[in-house]
């Protein structure tokens, strides 16, 4: 499997975040929490072409009620985590969770999994307690993860507002609230100051691709930002292709992402079969250089222990 995929949108529920989910009735935007293993993940690689998955804990994340508990879980998840990747280090990587909005905490847990845990990257959900991630409160992580050069991958959660009945956050909201998150972080110029830093957003970057002229529109609110600022900043971003690799969502990303800033998500375990948007991809007409760049050869770039 080492000329297979890296897939940079796979993710974990060790079985006390699991047990904790169930106790306290939180789950992804009311999307069912499915089951997890190393054994099913591998077999989904396996059958898949994905040599390896960079895993990380999807909504809600670790920040689960008020107080300092978020440090914890947060602590357990990541020690959890770096277990699974050490004993499959060619088969499994790490982005390491952190409790926001706990800034303090966060920056300890960052410096934990960096230099304790090996951490390949840190996750963030799209907002935290509402607090979107371009928030001045937040600037001190930023500093952080730019001082360490760090990959960040960005996952929806629910926004802080009602769920539609029968319209679960992962169906409706999660592209809105990476939209958001993603346009927030450029209009108060997080990207701009931190150039260090590596940001893959979830799911083809939600609607950033298709309205990305329509969002240099922010800069007229937000002075000392030009408008050609704006649409540089966005094209930093890097974007997966979890659940958006269809003829449909193709197009538009392609047409606006740098060619050097997409690669490959499953979204396993929450998707438990990749293969009908594996199915899209490969049937949607790229060189074989884009190709490779997709599957394998952008997340090389992003992380370099896997050409070992």
């Amino acid at each position: 499997m080492t000329s297979g995929r890296i897939d940079t949108h796979q993710h974990i529920i060790p079985p006390e975040y699991r047990r904790l989910l169930d106790e306290r009735g939180l789950s992804a935007g009311r999307w069912p929490t499915p089951e997890w293993a190393p054994e099913a993940a591998l077999a989904l690689m396996d059958s898949s072409s994905i040599a390896t998955g960079i895993l990380s804990v999807s909504s809600p994340g670790v920040h689960l009620g008020p107080g300092a508990e978020g440090r914890t879980i947060a602590r357990r998840v990541n020690t959890y985590t770096a277990e699974v990747v050490k004993d499959r280090p060619d088969r499994f990587g790490c982005f390491a969770s952190v409790p926001l909005p706990d800034v303090d905490g966060s920056l300890e847990e960052i410096a934990h999994a960096f230099d304790e845990l090996g951490a390949d990257g840190v996750v963030l959900m799209s907002h935290a307690d509402g607090k979107y991630l371009g928030h001045k409160d937040f600037e001190p992580l930023w500093e952080e993860l730019d001082a360490r050069n760090a990959v960040v991958f960005i996952h929806p959660t629910s926004p802080p507002m009602e769920i539609l009945d029968g319209l679960p956050s992962p169906i409706l909201d999660f592209p809105f609230d990476t939209t958001r998150t993603a346009i927030h972080m450029v209009a108060n110029g997080v990207l701009r100051r931190h150039k260090r830093v590596r940001v893959i957003l979830s799911h083809a970057g939600g609607f950033l691709p298709y309205a990305a002229y329509r969002f240099i529109g922010a800069a007229q609110f937000n002075s000392g930002i030009a408008p050609e600022e704006i649409f540089e900043d966005m094209k930093r971003f890097y974007f997966d292709t979890a659940v958006s690799s269809t003829p449909v969502a193709m197009p538009s990303l392609l047409a606006f992402a740098d060619p050097t800033r997409v690669t490959y998500g499953s979204d396993f375990p929450y998707v438990p079969s990749s293969k009908l948007f594996d199915a899209m991809l490969e049937n949607y007409p790229l060189s074989e250089e884009q190709r490779f760049a997709i599957d394998r050869g952008n997340a090389l770039a992003l992380f370099p222990r896997l050409a070992q």
